[in-house]
């Protein structure tokens, strides 16, 4: 177990070191196979449950990425804008959508949730969570150490 834990970790080591040569949806693609890696790993998961869990994870993923990204972008070109300009009017609309945005990245983790309790153990859900917020760290840190070596 600990060996492969080594394994995806080197893997990672190693693959986010030769994302600069790729083109954007590539990237996306082996950053999105390393984290099958690594989350099939940290959960241990047996291959009927692989076969349950990562069509539903896929989906849910693809989903959470579409809120995060696309809608954010509406945002994010508003905020760009001198807000001393904003009206309140304005403010409040903004905000309301802002809200709406979380809550629906809320209802649609609070539903995989629930389909994945169908799936995998509670202690396997807690898991999952440890497993993506490991795995964003640790690319984090490699993207934060290739930038301090130019």
């Amino acid at each position: 177990m600990k060996t492969n834990k080594i394994v995806v970790i080197l893997m990672l080591a190693f693959s986010i070191h030769s994302f600069a040569q790729h083109p954007m949806g590539e990237k996306k693609e082996q950053i999105r196979a390393l984290k099958v890696g690594f989350i099939t790993n940290e959960l241990s998961l047996t291959s009927d449950e692989a076969t349950k869990f990562w069509p539903i994870y896929n989906a849910f993923d693809d989903k959470q990425f579409e809120l995060r990204h696309q809608k954010m972008k509406a945002f994010k070109g508003r905020m760009e804008e001198d807000l001393d300009k904003m009206s309140d009017k304005e403010a409040l609309a903004l905000l309301a959508q802002m809200e709406n945005n979380e809550d629906e990245l809320y209802q649609i983790r609070k539903k995989f949730i629930a389909h994945l309790k169908g799936i995998l153990p509670p202690v396997k859900i807690i898991k999952l969570k440890k497993a993506e917020d490991d795995f964003n760290r640790k690319l984090l840190q490699q993207y934060r150490n290739k930038g301090a070596r130019k």
